[in-house]
C-alpha cells in the first residue's frame, strides 16, 4: 500500500465503525464530497475496493477488512508511543479500554475510582457486556484488559486473581428457609432455581458444584442480568446464585445458609499472552497488583 495518510486511515477507521459514511463525516468534521475523495484515495492506494454497498447498507470486502485490522495496529502502536513519551516525561498519560462481564458492575468502577483519581491523565472506557461478548472481544484484541469470573480455559491468556468472588445462593426475605441454618444442597436442589443464560461464569460454576455432589438443579427460569434475577428472586419464583457483590445495597432477597457456599472465587484481570502493555496498562496492572489481598 503506498501514498495512504494517517487522516485517510482516521477517515477508512470511522466509516468502519459507524457504518455509514454519512456519520463518519460528522464525525470526522468533513463535507460528504472531502470524505468520498479521502476514500476514493485510500482505494486507489490498496489498489482494491474496500467497500461494497448492498441496498443502504455497507459491508467490508476482503481488502477491506484486512486494512481495519491494519488500522487498529497503527492506532494502537501510536498510542503506546505517545504514552511512553509521556512516561519519560514523568507523566501517566493514555487511553485504557477494559471489557468486563456484566456482574462485574457491582464492584469494579468502586476499585477502578482510585486509579483513576491517582492518574487523572488517563481516559478509561470500561465496557460490561455478557460473557460470550466479553470472549468476542478477547478474540479481536479491542481492549488492553478483560474481566471474568472464570478465565477461558479454550483460549491462550494471562489470568490475574485480583479480588475474591463468593458466589451464594439467595432467596425472598421471607423463604421458609432463611430461618435454617447448615441447609443441605439437596435441599436447595429441589427447589425452583434461576440462573444466568448458558455460558455465564456463574451459572458454570453452580452447575459444577451441583453436579460433583450427584445433584441436578430444578432450573424454574433463565434470565439475561442479576438485576432481573434479583427481581424474580424477590417476586417468589425461586432461589438463585449470584455473586454476593451483586447483592450490596439491595434488601429484597436474603443469603441462605447453605452447606458449601460460599462458593470460594476469584474475579480475573485477562490479557492476550504476548500482549504489549502501554505505559497505561502497566500502570492499571501495578495499581491492582498492589491492592489485591497477600
Amino acid at each position: 500500500m503506498r501514498h495512504a495518510t494517517f487522516r485517510q486511515l482516521r477517515v477508512f477507521d470511522a466509516i468502519v465503525r459507524n457504518a455509514s459514511f454519512t456519520r463518519a463525516a460528522e464525525e470526522m468534521h468533513l463535507s460528504q464530497p472531502t470524505l468520498s475523495v479521502q476514500v476514493r484515495k485510500i482505494g486507489e492506494s490498496v489498489g482494491q475496493p474496500l467497500f461494497e454497498q448492498i441496498g443502504k447498507r455497507i459491508f467490508l470486502t476482503e481488502a477491506g477488512r484486512a486494512l481495519h485490522v491494519l488500522c487498529g495496529e497503527v492506532f494502537a502502536s501510536i498510542d503506546r508511543f505517545e504514552m511512553a513519551m509521556a512516561d519519560l516525561k514523568g507523566m501517566k498519560t493514555g487511553r485504557l479500554r477494559v471489557a468486563a462481564v456484566t456482574t462485574a458492575e457491582y464492584f469494579l468502577p468502586r476499585l477502578l475510582g482510585p486509579f483513576c483519581n491517582r492518574h487523572p491523565g488517563i481516559d478509561m472506557a470500561l465496557e460490561l457486556v455478557n460473557r460470550e461478548r466479553a470472549l468476542e472481544r478477547l478474540r479481536a484484541n479491542l481492549d488492553d484488559f478483560y474481566v471474568f469470573g472464570a478465565p477461558p480455559s479454550e483460549l491462550d491468556v494471562v489470568a490475574l486473581p485480583f479480588v475474591e468472588n463468593p458466589l451464594v445462593v439467595v432467596g425472598p426475605a421471607d423463604h421458609r428457609l432463611c430461618a435454617e441454618r447448615e441447609i443441605d444442597l439437596a435441599r436447595v436442589a429441589a427447589e425452583p432455581i434461576l440462573l444466568r443464560e448458558p455460558g455465564s461464569g456463574t451459572r458454570q460454576a453452580a452447575e459444577r458444584f451441583f453436579a460433583a455432589h450427584g445433584l441436578k438443579p430444578r432450573i424454574r427460569m433463565e434470565l439475561g442480568s442479576n438485576e432481573a434475577i434479583k427481581q424474580a428472586v424477590m417476586g417468589g419464583l425461586g432461589l438463585a446464585i449470584l455473586s454476593r457483590h451483586a447483592l450490596e445495597g439491595f434488601s429484597g432477597v436474603a443469603e441462605l445458609d447453605v452447606v458449601g457456599f460460599p462458593l470460594r472465587r476469584q474475579w480475573y484481570l485477562v490479557w492476550p499472552n504476548g500482549k504489549q502493555h502501554s505505559v497505561a496498562a502497566r500502570a492499571l496492572l501495578d495499581h491492582l497488583k498492589a491492592d489485591r489481598p497477600a
